[in-house]
This record gives C-alpha cells, structure tokens and sequence, in this order.
C-alpha cells in the first residue's frame, strides 16, 4: 500500500528516505541524483533504503559472508524488517559493474541503473530463482528501465 502526503491540490506517494554511501576510489560512477531517480522509479511504496557502492575487497568479503561466495558480485541486497516501512541495503559493487559493462558493451549508467532497480526489486519480495518468477522480475525491471529512458538490459545478452 503506498502512502498519500498532501502536496498542494492533491496528494503524492511518500519519497522513500535514501542514503548514499560511497566506499570505493572508483571514479566512475553514476551522479548521486541519478542514482536516486532510478531508485525511485523502482519503489513501489515508503522505504528506508541505503545504496552503497563499494569496491572489490569489501563486495567480495560481504558476497563470503552472507552467501558463502569467494568473489565479489555485481549487487548484494539485505532486507530489514521495519514495522511498516520497507527497509534494506542495496550493496553495489563499482569494480564488478564496470568490469560488466565494459563485456556486455553497456553504457556504466545503463548498467547501474539495472543493478540498482534489481537490487531494490529483491528488497521488495522479488525474486528469479524460479523461471516464471525469473521471467515476472525481469518484465518488472525492463518496464521501469524503459520508463527511465533504459533499453532492455536483457536484449543485450546472448
């Protein structure tokens, strides 16, 4: 259920509370305002979000911890629970992104923007483990990435 505020005439849906945590020297990254909007767009009600974007050692020491993996992955989603309100972290990892990016020929934002909205969509009860739940999150995140201007990130593969 998303939740109306007042705004003048008529009422808005809340802006999800977002923090950015940079943690990586990496100087190719998304501007902080696009990484909000994309964050945004893929939030379907209130949240509490923490993006964070780390570099390699702190991608692959959490990527060992939580899911007893020895490498370092494209994004990392922990959820927490909050009475009422959808609350997580959303670990982006610089180092693998742009490796990624620069394989699949992608733009880096274009490659953000889909690990950010996967990420926050896993936040959101989202999952591909499963085909047919594979294939409703991936429709999910073509039409957000299409509302954001984004081409089909999965068109792109072969």
């Amino acid at each position: 259920m998303t939740r109306a505020v007042a705004h003048g005439r008529g009422t808005r849906r809340a802006a999800p509370a977002l923090t950015l945590q940079v943690a990586t020297r990496s100087r190719r990254l998304p501007a902080p305002a696009r990484l909000r909007r994309w964050a945004r767009a893929a939030l379907a009600q209130p949240a509490r979000v923490t993006l964070r974007i780390v570099g390699e050692r702190e991608g692959e020491s959490l990527n060992r911890e939580f899911r007893r993996k020895r490498y370092a992955t494209n994004v990392l989603t922990f959820c927490y629970d909050e009475a009422g309100c959808l609350a997580g972290d959303v670990v982006l990892c610089a180092t693998v992104i742009a490796r990624e990016a620069r394989a699949q020929a992608k733009t880096i934002d274009a490659h953000y923007a889909h690990l950010t909205v996967h990420g926050l969509l896993h936040l959101q009860g989202y999952d591909h483990q499963h085909p047919r739940d594979a294939r409703i999150m991936e429709a999910k995140e073509v039409s957000i990435l299409r509302s954001l201007g984004f081409g089909n990130p999965y068109a792109m593969e072969d």
